[in-house]
């Protein structure tokens, strides 16, 4: 039961916004989509919704194509459930009315809610915590609550697939994290596939099967999360997901040469894309880099630009050979100070692990 896109592309009054994206999402499968403002993920979102009609290309659910340039199913025969980024409750029915809505109107519905909607409604009330607010109406329940009921009634008739419009960002950060973990507990229960369009990397990499990378309406990177953060396939990926700092130098082979290091600095780029190499630059990302008070004769060596306190640790913003690198560090250091800079690229775990671990 996959969704197959192929050559899709969506141009509005000579503009492009999706330029022949091409991707399959698995039954089951939890793919974010990621990428800034503007370079068409909520455009993809909508198409596979069936908001809008594609220019070119074809979108197929399960075999069977529900758009092209010449049809398009409706999104009401689609069987599919959308969470929009306004959550977009109606003000004039309470929670358990949400839940019904589907139940009621969807066509297509299969006859084993039909038969038994009310039954229905008190089990998506139950999956998503809402029994007791069942008699609530949006303007009585909290962000976390509403963005609850927005999820509810997508579920509520069974989708084989969600879509998902940056459903968290209305949300404060406390509030943010708690229900990620409702929408990955959500996604092992129902065993739905999960379309989810974001812009913020951590959701992303914390919550998604897959990661689709897009720019200017084309998908850059897609693969596993920690494939995807370990080996960026462009500058554009490493800068985007995971705050890489592009240090300039030299290549030899897979020996990258810092512009600014003395002596034998080398840096292992064995795992490094062919377009850092083509570039001359290579991707560091802040777990790699240790810093430390400069001493003379220290090979490699910036300035602390910023220091920004996270508890713990400081991500100290450091810049060197005109370019600007993270580091962890405990508390210490203050902008204006040199720094001795030390890189250990050995530090990211293996991408495997990462799997198992994310899984």
């Amino acid at each position: 039961m996959a969704t197959d896109v192929v050559g899709l592309t969506k141009t509005f009054s000579g503009h492009t916004a999706l330029n022949d994206v091409s991707l399959t999402v698995d039954d089951g499968e939890f793919l974010a989509i990621l990428g800034p403002s503007g370079c068409g993920k909520t455009t993809l979102l909508r198409l596979l919704a069936g908001f809008l009609a594609p220019t070119a290309g074809t979108i197929a659910f399960d075999g069977h194509t529900v758009a092209n340039e010449r049809r398009v199913l409706p999104p009401e025969r689609r069987h599919l459930g959308m969470v929009f980024q306004s959550f977009a409750l109606w003000p004039h029915l309470d929670v358990a009315e949400h839940v019904r809505f589907p139940l009621r109107h969807q066509r297509g519905l299969p006859e084993s809610l039909r038969a038994r909607p009310e039954a229905r409604v008190r089990e998506v009330l139950e999956l998503t915590g809402l029994q007791k607010l069942a008699s609530r109406r949006p303007h009585e329940l909290s962000g976390g609550q509403r963005q609850r009921v927005a999820l509810a009634r997508a579920i509520a008739a069974d989708p084989r697939r969600l879509l998902m419009d940056e459903p968290l960002s209305a949300l404060d950060a406390a509030l943010r994290d708690d229900m990620r973990r409702e929408i990955q507990n959500l996604h092992r229960r129902t065993g739905a596939s999960i379309m989810y369009v974001t812009h913020d990397q951590s959701e992303a990499l914390a919550m998604a099967n897959r990661v689709a990378v897009m720019r200017d309406g084309q998908i850059e990177q897609i693969g596993a999360p920690a494939d995807i953060y370990r080996k960026p396939a462009s500058p554009f990926v490493a800068e985007f997901l995971g705050n890489a700092a592009l240090i300039p130098g030299d290549w030899a082979g897979a020996a990258f040469r810092p512009a600014a290091g003395r002596g034998a600095v080398v840096w292992d780029g064995s795992d490094v894309a062919i377009a850092f190499r083509q570039q001359g630059v290579y991707p560091l990302r802040p777990e790699c880099v240790s810093i430390a008070p400069a001493e003379i004769g220290d090979a490699l060596t910036g300035i602390v630009a910023n220091a920004l306190f996270q508890g713990r640790d400081v991500v100290y913003v450091v810049e060197t050979a005109g370019v600007q690198c993270r580091a962890y560090a405990p508390p210490g250091l203050s902008p204006g100070d040199w720094v001795r800079i030390e890189v250990n690229t050995a530090v990211l775990a293996p991408s495997s692990a990462i799997r198992e671990r994310h899984a």
